[in-house]
């Protein structure tokens, strides 16, 4: 079984040995890592989404457990969502580090499941899917979702963009999005040594079209980064690497220790009618 869709005619896809096949015969192969490319050929044409270098600090600094306490009560969260036969969607899952802690948590609650990726970067996708944990991945953009329609009992979202039209369209009836935000004070001391003029993370409004908000869960916790190079990968990973000045860069090579907040949180909607 699979809730992906073919992106050019919106039927559904079947797999049909190392491809995706639709009934109008419109093939999708899989990648040899195993993921499928459902760009459109005006997207796949050109690079999207986190590139190598990002991808690969990213993944670097998250094996190495850093941001684990957000991972775990992430997969918590999911677990206490999750019902028989869970359908759950990662929609921008970069380089399948939640997504796959997700599926190890539900497999070793005995939860079964059948769990998906999507984003929009091939480079991601393809990093998860050599993870090889039996999670179906695709490069695909958020705001064009090749997924079928009230297919997913929870949809999961670490950090990545937010299109609620989508998010609502696969979502099924009473289905569950789970939204990992940083919160105001997320990497407050790296600012502070690296900016003259350091601001807070802005927290908009929880409510949203088409969601019941059921709730906000607050993780924070203490960082104490020792090497230089993890210092680098955090930053690399994060939207200001690219909006960063020569002189704010100097700084952030010269440190070789840091110590700062990690602050995100987690919050929990429920799919209703929308207004």
């Amino acid at each position: 079984m699979s809730i992906f869709i073919c992106p050019v005619c919106g039927e559904k896809l079947e797999v049909s040995g190392k491809s995706y096949i639709c009934p109008n015969r419109h093939t999708h192969d899989m990648a040899k890592s195993g993921y499928v490319n459902l760009l459109l050929s005006k997207h796949g044409s050109t690079v999207h989404g986190d590139n190598k270098f990002m991808l690969r600090a990213r993944q670097e600094f998250l094996e190495k457990g850093y941001y684990k306490p957000l991972c775990g009560e992430v997969c918590e969260t999911a677990k206490k969502y999750a019902n028989k036969n869970c359908v759950l969607l990662d929609a921008g899952c970069g380089e399948g580090y939640y997504t796959t802690n997700v599926k190890a948590k539900f497999d070793q609650s005995e939860i079964a499941s059948d769990i998906y990726g999507i984003d929009i970067s091939k480079d991601a996708a393809d990093m998860a899917a050599k993870r090889k944990c039996g999670i179906k991945f695709a490069a695909a953009s958020v705001f064009r979702m090749p997924i079928m329609t009230e297919s997913c009992d929870i949809l999961l979202t670490m950090f990545a963009p937010y299109c609620g039209e989508e998010y609502h369209r696969v979502l099924k009836n009473d289905g569950i999005m789970i939204m990992a935000i940083p919160s105001e004070n997320h990497l407050w001391e790296l600012k502070c040594k690296i900016y003259d003029t350091p601001y807070k993370n802005e927290v908009k409004d929880y409510e949203l079209d088409g969601f019941e908000f059921l709730g906000s869960q607050r993780v924070s916790f203490e960082m104490k980064i020792t090497e230089k190079s993890d210092i680098l990968s955090l930053f690399s990973m994060t939207p200001y690497y690219y909006k960063t000045g020569k002189n704010e860069q100097n700084r952030l090579n010269a440190l070789n220790f840091l110590e700062t907040q990690a602050d995100f949180e987690i919050l929990t909607y429920k799919k209703t009618a929308k207004d």
